[in-house]
């Protein structure tokens, strides 16, 4: 038996389903879920959110909130989250080398703060853009 995940997010639900594992970023460091973990309520940090069914990856780009793990039952409450299959590689190559080019530039404190926050989020929808399409299940290779 799994782990029923459930992401929310301000816009609505992400993703409701049943996993095998999740890994997900916690404020402290990387977090690893499995069934009949102990229960749990903790501050996420940015960064990738994956989650396993058998063969099959999921992989979220989260930006912060909250998670409770229950022994079957993981609900994340994030502050924002995408799916890897949303995210415009092309537009958030775009959006980092903007964000680079600008720290580069000596901005204002308040504009690097802004562009160190956007360069962070960029290189973040990358990862996990490139993670999700280059995943491929041991099955798939079988066929």
């Amino acid at each position: 038996m799994g782990l029923r995940l459930d992401i929310v997010t301000p816009e609505g639900e992400l993703f409701t389903g049943e996993v095998d594992s999740i890994l997900i970023p916690g404020y402290k460091g990387q977090l690893g879920i499995l069934p009949h973990h102990a229960p749990l309520i903790t501050v996420l940090d940015e960064g990738e959110l994956v989650a396993r069914q058998g063969e099959e990856e999921m992989v979220f780009a989260i930006y912060g909130g909250y998670m409770q793990v229950l022994p079957d039952r993981v609900i994340v409450l994030a502050d924002v989250g995408e799916r890897a299959s949303e995210i415009d590689i092309e537009r958030e190559e775009a959006a980092r080398r903007q964000a680079e080019e600008l720290l580069q530039k000596e901005p204002r404190p308040e504009e690097r703060a802004a562009a160190q926050v956007a360069l962070r989020r960029s290189l973040i929808r990358l990862r996990v853009a490139r993670r999700q399409r280059t995943y491929r299940p041991e099955r798939e290779h079988q066929e």
